[in-house]
This record gives C-alpha cells, structure tokens and sequence, in this order.
C-alpha cells in the first residue's frame, strides 16, 4: 500500500492552526486544558522531570521522542486530560488528531511494597507533592520497572493519523504533555497509576526501611541525584558541587535570598536534557 507524505508544516503554521483548533473545542462548550511550555525546560519540578526521565531511560522511545518535544514545545498539544488510568488529548498538525495513552495501574503487590518500603519516610502529602523527601526514597519512587513510573510494557497508545510508526510525533508530544502536567499536578501521577497517594502518608511508622536515612537537608532533592539515578548528565551538577563548597565557607543569612533559593526544592537541569 501506498502512503503519501504529508506536507512539511511550519512551525507558525502549526501553532495557528493549535490556536484554531482551541478556539473551535471552546466554542463547542467543552472545557479544554492545552499543554504550555514557558522557555525551554519541558518540565521543571521533580515530578515533572522524572516523568521525562523515565520516558527516555527506555531505548524503545528513542527515536520517536525528540519530534515529539518539538511539538509540545510549540503549543501543539492543545488539550490533554488525565484520568484514572487513561488520558485523552488533541494535538495539532497537518490536521487535529485524537491521541489517547493508557497506562496500566501498579500492581497490588508492587504497591505494598513500595508503600511498606518508603513507610515513615514521608512526613505529609504536602511534602510528598512537592518532591521533598530523601534520596533513598526517590530511588524507590523511581526504580526501574518496580516504581510508580510506567515501563513501556506499562503504556499503550493511539493516535487517529495516518502515521505507521509505533509511536508518532503526536502521541511522544502527549507523553512530554503530561511530565510538563505533573508540574502543576503532581498527584494526577497517583490517579494515573490508579493509586491512592494517601497510603504512602497512612503507613507512616510501620517498619520504617527508609526513614530519616541521611541528614534532614537531604530530603530536599537536587538535580545530581536524579542525573545519578536515570544516568543522565544535568546542566550545572559539576558546578554546583563547587558551589556548595564556597558557600559552605560564608554563612547565609536565613532571610536572605540566597537561603530562599536553597529551600526552593529542586532545581537541576540536564546537559542537553530533552526535558529542556
């Protein structure tokens, strides 16, 4: 069988015919949520960025992933809607098209025991949305095939263009919609893999494997430990740790700005990161 090429379509283009199609599912009464990029980090929260992380850690999304960050870049994914265990989204390009992503919930068994492992570890949900725990608790969260991000076993997709691949440019943009979604609603994550975020708060105290492993100041994460984690360099972990050994010689003052900066959370960002 035959397939055409569709035409190339510029970048202009495409984010006038985002702004159309937005203007068209409004005036239909629908409430839409488009996915919009500030600058050029994808996502910027840990959240946000171990989404991404995770994506990328996986040759089988290799080659499809930098089209799709172009598009979400560009304004492209103009709804994206998370549920329970699904998510639904429009993306602009030659046409609209309809893109849906379901992503299996964790398994029972695999949820107690992430659950039992990180018991106590977590002071509220305050603390767990914001990413602020300990490094042997974000390795847990983000272990490879045994965490709370999905596999690529763990996601099916569909996108209604005529596109062959596996994976085209528009579902990869909804795969990066939803790591730059997760910046605002990190616990969409939890409804996603149809988990209850609560558990991880209700266990508190009951064996407590990961509690207070490392002084209290770990439990804010920086951007070396998720790069040492995914094993992907980020902007500015070299010099950071010089940083910190400067500002180890000088006190800070606790109002000052430069004190507000270091309690802000996390704030690292890759090296020619695609999160970027």
């Amino acid at each position: 069988m035959f397939y055409a090429w569709r035409p190339y379509v510029s970048v202009a283009e495409r984010r006038m015919k985002a702004a159309r199609a937005m203007n068209r599912l409004r005036k239909r009464g629908g409430s839409i949520s488009p996915v919009t990029i500030e600058g050029r980090a994808i996502a910027k929260t840990f959240w946000g960025k171990a989404w991404c992380d995770n994506l990328e850690r996986y040759s089988d999304y290799s080659n499809r992933l930098p089209r799709g960050r172009t598009y979400v870049r560009n304004g492209s994914v103009v709804d994206l809607q998370v549920g329970a265990g699904e998510v639904i989204a429009r993306v602009a390009g030659s046409s609209v098209y309809r893109v849906k992503v379901v992503v299996s919930p964790v398994p029972k068994p695999g949820w107690a025991a992430i659950c039992r492992d990180c018991s106590g570890a977590i002071d509220s949900l305050v603390e767990l949305l914001q990413g602020r725990f300990s490094k042997a608790v974000m390795e847990r969260i983000c272990r490879e095939k045994t965490g709370l991000f999905p596999s690529p076993d763990e996601i099916k997709f569909d996108c209604s263009c005529p596109d062959w691949a596996t994976m085209c440019k528009h579902v990869a943009a909804v795969l990066y919609g939803i790591g730059a979604r997760l910046d605002q609603k990190p616990e969409l994550l939890f409804q996603l893999r149809k988990v209850d975020e609560k558990a991880l708060i209700a266990r508190a105290g009951r064996g407590l494997p990961l509690a207070r492993k490392g002084p209290r100041a770990d439990r804010i994460l920086g951007g070396e430990s998720l790069s040492r984690l995914f094993g992907i360099e980020m902007a500015g972990a070299a010099t950071r740790g010089a940083s910190r050994r400067a500002g180890a010689e000088r006190p800070v003052r606790a109002g000052s700005s430069s004190a507000r900066r270091r309690r802000a959370g996390l704030r690292g960002t890759r090296s020619g990161s695609s999160c970027r």
